[in-house]
């Protein structure tokens, strides 16, 4: 009987911890367009170390993102990589990120960009594909909000890609 319950113990306990070990993979970003500013502000947030071993891995080992390690060039790979991630187009036209700044929230990198000159929108693309090269099952949802207008999209591996009509 004693032999049993161990072979029980030794069976469930893998089981329940490579539950707990599942991680999700998520980024979230928010756009939201001020009428007055004629501008898109928005706001990503990332989780740190999934962020810093994509950086690492796409440009230098010794990357070490929210360390007091932490030199300008994480802060120009960082820019590098969240423009060649990250594409909106504006009724059609591509649009140029404005790179404004990051900080730091516990485990979550926090990063504000900016589109100005924005008279109208009748459509908003979004391709957003921040880690997808790192992990299968990264989603990055896209909240929009103007006015009292909101849409979300998920955009996933296979669909990186979103688009949000207002016409």
């Amino acid at each position: 009987m004693k032999i049993a319950k161990i072979l029980l113990l030794l069976i469930t306990i893998p089981l329940l911890t490579s539950a707990v070990d599942h991680k999700f993979y998520a980024s979230i970003t928010k756009i939201e367009y001020v009428k007055e500013k004629q501008s898109l502000q928005i706001i990503s947030k990332i989780f740190v170390d999934d962020l810093e071993d994509a950086l690492q891995e796409r440009y230098d080992k010794s990357l070490s993102l929210n360390t007091p390690k932490e030199t300008d060039k994480e802060e120009m790979f960082l820019k590098e990589y969240l423009n060649k991630k990250i594409e909106i187009a504006i009724n059609g036209n591509p649009v140029t990120l404005n790179y404004i700044g990051r900080e730091y929230d516990i485990d979550i990198v926090k990063v504000y960009l900016e589109v100005t000159d924005v008279s109208e929108i009748k459509t908003l693309e979004v391709s957003n594909e921040i880690l997808m090269e790192m992990f299968e099952e990264q989603q990055n949802i896209i909240h929009f909000k103007s006015g009292d207008k909101r849409r979300s999209l998920v955009l996933e591996k296979d669909y990186p890609k979103g688009m949000l009509n207002f016409n």
